[in-house]
């Protein structure tokens, strides 16, 4: 049921409709800005240290021109997305570590779930940053 509020004609308007849905847009944008803003910073704190050993690969799951223009000292290259990597897991040390990274997060979880299904012991340090900053390595080019 709908009520409706009839304000005598001579009563002084306190807010015009269009500024109430003006506020509350804008109310409702900066509380999302905020909830994003939390989001991105408890992601970035959450990040926990990568212990690397003596023989652990650390793998960037990018293209070629991506890792030539930057990537983790010592990471090798072998590309996701251009079946690199899924071409070379039958190669890899089944007794070996490693840790695999890629630009944002995504094709590293991918890599991540193929490197499993084939036994191999491996951690996702998501993106090249988090990789970074998990396990201590520089940024090179």
């Amino acid at each position: 049921m709908q009520t409706t509020i009839h304000r005598p004609s001579d009563a002084p308007a306190t807010r015009s409709t269009r500024s109430v849905r003006r506020a509350r847009g804008i109310r409702t944008a900066l509380i999302a800005a905020a909830g994003a803003t939390a989001l991105a910073l408890s992601g970035c704190a959450t990040t926990e240290p990568i212990e690397l050993g003596t023989d652990t690969v650390v793998v960037d799951v990018r293209t070629p021109a991506e890792y030539a223009a930057g990537h983790l000292d010592g990471a090798v290259n072998l590309d996701l997305t251009s079946g690199q990597l899924a071409a070379e897991i039958p190669a890899l040390d089944a007794d070996g570590e490693y840790v695999v990274y890629c630009k944002s997060g995504n094709r590293s979880a991918q890599a991540t779930r193929l490197m499993e299904e084939a036994g191999l012991d491996v951690t996702d340090a998501g993106s090249m940053q988090q990789a970074a900053d998990a396990t201590g390595l520089p940024i090179v080019q």
